[in-house]
């Protein structure tokens, strides 16, 4: 395979700009890992003409997909784990070609997971995990069983993903066979739900214990991200101004329910300021005092 596409990717090794170029084999029938493609060339550059480029081949009844990446926008992948699959064509590719070991210290840094970016990961799957199990218990109350199932289901697909990063590694596509390895307490969670012989409102009711109870002993070290952040100056956030802080941009569509959860849960404290309406406040925020001695 890599024979019959050496003309495409030798052009790009010849540019100055290629920083690395990897394959990736389909091993099975129905392989997503590649899009069902037979063969992924994935390869990595520094200021292209277009962040993204995609081209599709077909070859001796074989299929074969080429990705051209801008290398600020494969961290972006990584840093946010926007698109996973992509970090798994790192991981997982075989280097045919690279520039000053460009490919083996990427590789290298995915495996050590640098702390800051663990951070943000954390916050991320932390933000998204506290809004799929708010709708959860909310649609639960009303009384909405099937809808709050499968939204239980995402919260523990977040809090899978979330143990995993605290683990020291990456979520793959594949996270429940990760998480199997990884944190069997929150396997077996997902087992119960699913597997479980109980009515379909007693399996939800005992998930939202048992999700709450989790998220609960997590929530300080998730919120490190957002924490940190808040700290840099001494007065407190609107929420306006965290909205437009550039650090948060990756998790700010969950950034509202985040904050409620933390200012229920006494991480975050609400300042009140006054404005001309009178009995008329602004809210604004901060971390409790001590909140970071983790």
């Amino acid at each position: 395979m890599e024979d019959l596409l050496r003309p495409i990717y030798q052009e790009r090794a010849s540019q100055s700009n290629t920083q690395g170029i990897l394959i990736l084999e389909k091993k099975k029938p129905i392989s997503p890992v590649t899009d069902n493609f037979d063969v992924i060339l994935f390869i990595i550059v520094k200021e292209p003409q277009e962040d993204w480029y995609v081209k599709h081949y077909e070859f001796d009844n074989k299929s074969a997909a080429m990705h051209i990446v801008n290398e600020d926008l494969l961290q972006h992948w990584i840093d946010t784990s926007s698109y996973r699959r992509a970090v798994e064509w790192v991981i997982n590719g075989s280097v045919i070609f690279e520039r000053n070991e460009y490919v083996t210290n990427l590789k290298d840094r995915l495996r050590t997971f640098p702390q800051p970016t663990r951070e943000l990961k954390k916050g991320i799957e932390f933000s998204k995990l506290i809004r799929s199990y708010t709708e959860a218990k909310d649609l639960y109350d009303s009384e909405q069983y099937l809808d709050s199932f499968s939204q239980m289901v995402r919260s523990l697909h977040y809090l899978a993903r979330l143990a995993i990063i605290e683990k020291g590694f990456h979520p793959e596509v594949t996270v429940w066979n990760q998480v199997r390895r990884i944190e069997p307490e929150i396997y077996k969670l997902y087992e119960e739900l699913i597997e479980s012989s109980e009515p379909t409102d007693k399996r939800i009711q005992l998930m939202i214990i048992a999700v709450e109870h989790a998220i609960s002993k997590r929530s300080l070290s998730s919120a490190r991200h957002l924490l940190q952040l808040m700290n840099e100056r001494e007065e407190p956030w609107t929420f306006g101004e965290l909205k437009n802080h550039e650090g948060i941009q990756d998790y700010i569509l969950d950034l509202s329910s985040m904050i409620e959860y933390l200012v229920e849960n006494k991480i975050i404290e609400v300042v009140l300021q006054e404005t001309k309406g009178e009995g008329i406040y602004h809210r604004t925020y901060k971390p409790v005092e001590n909140a970071m001695q983790l």
